[in-house]
């Protein structure tokens, strides 16, 4: 099989990491893999905010969680409330991805940055996971503050990666009935 969409085809989210540091020549090939992305007009509109500060990535997850436990969606709140789960997983490191305020489509081409990373990492055998309950830490100004993200940014999601401690479970069966053909 063709092998990039052999990586499209076994990449899965990985919720279970080692606690040893992904190489830094492993995250500059993640990063690079996000900055090639598409994006609409080529205004290659996202920052990355690298965090491998393990007390900063607990932070934030609390923070997260704080504002979680108190919403009225029930599984949200439910994770919010949960003692021992770290939204980011425990990975040893996190980007955030912040998009340009007045791009085009910023948050879509943050979204293809954030997927290139994906197969990117999963090419190197490197679990990841896209993690969207982040976006409570970014509600409040104050925690915006400690990522340092530019002014003209808004962050949009994380991405948390690391080595995998667990094997990539098996790709859950697909709905091959979403598309239609007209010729």
């Amino acid at each position: 099989m063709n092998p990039i969409l052999n990586t499209i085809k076994s990449r899965r989210s990985i919720r279970k990491y080692l606690p040893t540091q992904i190489k830094d020549e492993e995250l500059e090939l993640i990063i690079e893999a996000g900055i090639y992305a598409p994006s609409g007009h080529n205004d290659q509109p996202w920052h990355f905010t690298v965090i491998q500060d393990k007390e900063l990535i607990d932070f934030m997850s609390e923070e997260s969680k704080k504002v979680m436990a108190e919403l009225p969606v029930d599984w949200i709140a439910a994770i919010g409330k949960s003692e021992t789960l770290n939204i980011f997983y425990h990975a040893p490191t996190v980007i955030v991805v912040s998009g340009k305020k007045d791009a085009t489509s910023p948050f879509a081409d943050c979204c293809a940055a954030i997927q290139n990373m994906l197969l990117a990492a999963e090419s190197m055998d490197i679990g990841s996971c896209w993690i969207g309950l982040a976006r409570f830490f970014y509600e409040n100004p104050e925690n915006l503050k400690k990522l340092n993200i530019p002014k003209d940014y808004e962050p949009h999601y994380s991405v948390s990666f690391g080595y995998k401690a667990v094997s990539t479970p098996k790709a859950p069966e697909r709905n091959r009935n979403v598309v239609n053909y007209i010729k």
